[in-house]
């Protein structure tokens, strides 16, 4: 399957949607678990590709370790196995290649991993020989480049032999990511002392504690479906698995399409989503919650809302560069992705005033996220999304769900 049309629906829509698991909070329980002995009791554990990647991997007694397009995966896998001494090569796609991994491997190094590049200096392939505890109980690492460095350190600080002190420098990026990782751990029974003000994080040497953990239904997951129904003329969706006080970052999509035009109401089993009148205009800082910008871009520039977008600096570093593919992109619609301001300020505006005629054929990058936050223009105009398939990597049921409320046409190559 090349391709995928997403035609508008033709009746009101009224569905009851089970959620896939969230993937951050799956990834942590995996490594936290391996860090009990796999003697933890783990439910509702995400189906998409990156989780189950990283359970394979855990399970492998292979040298290589290949995380395919895992970026959590290549970051909290090869903390794990440089702290407890394994021998492995870390390698993944072309692009997981490109992606930098040389400030997690600094503060590895610091603590006495043995860690070597194969090819390019800063990146993978890596080569991790084993661990000699260096001595070394405090880390400074930079807060604003990918909270899952941070992550990944804190999820293994417990099992050094004096714990870790860890100290972010400059901006603290995604803070609910790395406050989502010491929740968990605290489900654990570990203890920790967090400073904001400071930045400094605290974590003495303890043993994890087994446990049952049951993974939260996918925030991320749901803002797709926040947009659906923002975007359609007539929608009322419920979400279940999603809980009103979130260790989520990305919960704040219920604040942001509360401005976009749909009210949340806590059920008890999930989250009632229905639509009321939006604001004439946006104004966010996405530090928090990067993972949210794409979907929110595209349902603005839709909805005609001008929005005013902040803290979008780690997109460049995902899976693709995600502010040139919005850009590309959104142009297809009629509208614009624009850098203002020399502090990352960019604005989404429409240049045209009607959405195009014929349907847009939205290229998707290799990049999950881009199929997801792209499908929802279906509600409003017919839309292609090209190689549909890459939604395994967080969302495998995506389509089959979408299927439930519109028609989507499956496309072949010429």
């Amino acid at each position: 399957m090349k391709a995928i049309l997403v035609h508008p629906p033709q009746q009101p829509i009224r569905a009851v949607i089970r959620l896939a698991a969230s993937k951050s909070e799956s990834n942590r329980a995996l490594i936290i678990n391996a860090l009990t002995n796999f003697q933890s009791e783990l439910s509702n554990v995400s189906e998409a590709r990156d989780s189950q990647t990283m359970m394979r991997l855990l399970d492998s007694k292979d040298q290589t370790a290949d995380v395919l397009d895992a970026g959590t995966t290549m970051r909290f896998l090869t903390a794990y196995y440089a702290i407890t001494g394994q021998q492995k090569i870390m390698t993944g796609t072309p692009r997981m290649c490109e992606r930098p991994i040389g400030l997690l491997v600094d503060a590895l190094r610091t603590l006495g991993a043995n860690i070597t590049y194969i090819k390019n200096e800063g990146f993978p392939p890596m080569q991790l020989d084993g661990f000699t505890y260096s001595g070394q109980s405090e880390v400074s690492i930079r807060g604003d480049v990918s909270s899952q460095y941070i992550s990944a350190l804190l999820m293994v600080a417990p099992t050094l032999p004096e714990g870790l002190t860890l100290r972010l420098t400059g901006e603290v990026g995604s803070r609910p990511y790395i406050e989502m990782t010491l929740q968990q751990m605290a489900q654990f029974g570990i203890s920790y002392e967090a400073n904001w003000d400071e930045k400094v994080i605290k974590v003495p040497a303890q043993a994890y504690k087994p446990t049952s953990y049951a993974v939260e239904s996918d925030w991320s997951g749901a803002s797709y479906w926040y947009s659906i129904v923002a975007l359609a003329a007539d929608a009322e969706v419920e979400l279940l698995g999603l809980k009103e006080n979130s260790l989520q970052g990305d919960s704040a999509i219920v604040q942001i399409m509360e401005q976009l035009g749909v009210k949340s109401t806590f059920t008890g089993r999930g989250v009632l989503l229905q639509k009321i009148e939006a604001a004439p205009s946006l104004s966010w800082d996405f530090t928090d919650c990067p993972d949210l910008a794409q979907t929110v871009a595209v349902c603005c520039a839709v909805k005609n809302i001008p929005a005013s977008m902040t803290g979008l600096e780690s997109l460049k570093i995902k899976e693709t560069d995600r502010i040139y593919a919005l850009q590309q992109e959104l142009a297809k619609l009629g509208a614009e992705l624009t850098e203002v301001e020399t502090n990352h300020r960019y604005e989404v505006k429409r240049t045209q005033e009607a959405l195009p005629e014929q349907p847009a054929s939205i290229h998707t990058y290799d990049d999950h996220r881009m199929a997801l936050a792209f499908a929802p223009v279906g509600m409003v105009t017919p839309i292609i999304i090209e190689e549909p398939g890459v939604v395994v990597k967080s969302y495998p049921g995506y389509w089959h769900d979408l299927s439930s409320i519109t028609n989507l046409e499956e496309l072949q190559p010429s």
